[in-house]
């Protein structure tokens, strides 16, 4: 026979039963932002610490990726710490762009790309005066986020310029600026204080490839026979000047004599203090083809996660991307865009789910893969399903006005972590590419954090896998192989 002391017990039993479940069913549905993840919910989501999305005010340099002994040069962010030119106290700094400038610029860019892919033919004659500029061109924005330093001449003068995938024609501004130059940190070159510059003529074979390079035919200066170079970009921005040849310089091992480039006496625009441009394009004029004979038009980097971190652009298979952690895509041709590098995506997935999204959606838009566009866009049909399935994985965060073409933004200064959904590319090839933690968000401030995505104003413009989304990742380009790879965890 059961006593009073032993119902009571077995009461107090069930009680405790009862409330620790009702306390485990409150977890689950209110503290769903704990600083743990269970192993499932971790395939799904980012879990970071906020500070750890926003740069420092210190630059923090890495050599992961970085070897000075191989064709390895350092990438440094030009609106962050570790661009030298804000190391200067001496000099006038670059003023520092907005969120909507910077946006802005981007967003020029990408309406030239989409010009110049749609375009069914262009050419613009460059008028016969030494400091013309064309009236219009094809070319792409020039104002890249990530910049590298090369040494030009003999003696080699370092020379910091935006190094661009979607750019062919490497230029620099040079004395003795006939017409005008911008504000850059180093001094401006002076070919005639280089033993090895030597002008093109302007009936030099090489004078055409111009053409190409650029959309704009050479023209040609009247007193000494050289070939005039001109190029404009989607802002405005323009550089025209002499085409020459020079003694480029990588590392103390790596020197390219007769290197082929712009020597700008007519510049003006958003270069933010970098002296010019490095090609990394397909044309026969860019660093990638100019230096095949070497490297065999094999290239990679690792952009930094943050401004206040380093990052690398390596040349040769000695450089990296031979690792097995590398998967490879093939690379594709884009039609009247023949310099870029174009992508086949296949699919998008949003926290561990396939979007439901035509496969035609993707192939008739076409994909390149761009160092200098900042936010990837995509077909208005694949961006609306990406954002929307986004959204639905961050309702319990207050959502911030939108920010320029980002329509995407949360207030995150309640919170000290943050959880967010992962997304991942499906390319051709089988390959699946997860974006970084760091390649999801665009940071304007801890109130102001969006969605790093934008959509096309109509499905049939060119998508755009932009530079954001490439962070951290080893990217690797093996053009003589008609494939471009990837690997998590590049640099930090």
């Amino acid at each position: 026979m059961a006593t009073p002391a032993s119902i009571a017990n077995k009461y107090l039993i069930l009680f405790c039963v009862f409330v620790c479940l009702d306390i485990l069913s409150s977890l689950d549905k209110g503290f769903a932002l704990s600083l743990t993840e269970t192993p499932a919910d971790t395939t799904k989501t980012h879990l970071l610490q906020l500070n750890s999305l926003l740069p420092a005010s210190n630059c923090s340099p890495s050599t992961r990726g970085h070897d000075r002994k191989k064709a390895s040069l350092e990438v440094v962010h030009r609106h962050g710490p570790c661009s030298k030119r804000n190391q200067h106290k001496t000099q006038t700094p670059t003023p520092t762009l907005t969120h909507t400038e910077i946006l802005r610029q981007d967003q020029a860019r990408v309406n030239s790309i989409h010009a110049r892919v749609s375009r069914k033919k262009g050419d613009d004659d460059l008028r016969q005066s030494d400091t013309s500029i064309p009236a219009k061109s094809g070319s792409v924005v020039g104002s890249g986020n990530y910049i590298v330093t090369v040494g030009l001449g003999s003696p080699a003068k370092q020379l910091s310029l935006i190094f661009d995938t979607g750019s062919d024609l490497t230029w620099t501004q040079c004395q003795p600026c006939v017409k005008s130059c911008y504000k850059q940190k180093e001094p401006i070159f002076d070919p005639s204080l280089s033993k090895s510059y030597a002008n093109i003529s302007c009936n030099s074979p090489v004078c055409s490839q111009l053409i190409s390079a650029t959309g704009n035919t050479p023209g040609c200066s009247s007193g000494t026979s050289t070939c005039i170079y001109g190029i404009q970009y989607g802002d405005q921005s323009f550089s025209v000047g002499y085409f020459g040849k020079e003694r480029l310089t990588l590392t103390s091992t790596d020197v390219f004599d007769g290197f082929l480039f712009g020597c700008g006496q007519n510049n003006q625009g958003l270069f933010g203090g970098s002296a010019g441009l490095l090609g990394l394009g397909r044309n026969k004029i860019s660093l990638v083809e100019q230096s095949a004979p070497k490297y065999g038009r094999f290239f990679s980097y690792c952009l930094p996660s943050t401004s206040s971190s380093t990052g690398y652009l390596s040349f040769g298979r000695g450089g990296g991307g031979s690792s097995s952690a590398v998967k490879f895509t093939p690379l594709s041709t884009v039609s009247q865009g023949g310099s870029f590098y174009g992508l086949s995506v296949v699919g998008i997935s949003v926290g561990g789910r396939q979007l439901s999204i035509s496969a035609s959606v993707f192939s008739s838009s076409g994909t390149i893969i761009d160092s200098g566009t900042v936010i990837t866009r995509l077909p208005a049909t694949a961006y609306s399903a990406l954002r929307d399935a986004f959204r639905q994985g961050m309702k319990s965060y207050p959502q911030a006005e939108a920010l320029s073409i980002l329509d995407t933004c949360y207030d995150l200064s309640g919170s000290k972590t943050v959880s967010y959904p992962k997304i991942a590319f499906a390319f051709g090839g089988g390959v699946t590419l997860d974006l970084d933690a760091t390649g999801i968000l665009y940071v304007a401030s801890v109130s102001q954090v969006c969605l790093a995505f934008a959509g096309n104003s109509d499905d049939s413009d060119i998508a755009i896998f932009g530079n954001v989304q490439q962070k951290r990742l080893q990217v690797v380009y093996d053009v003589a192989g008609g494939k471009v790879g990837f690997a998590p965890a590049g640099c930090p």
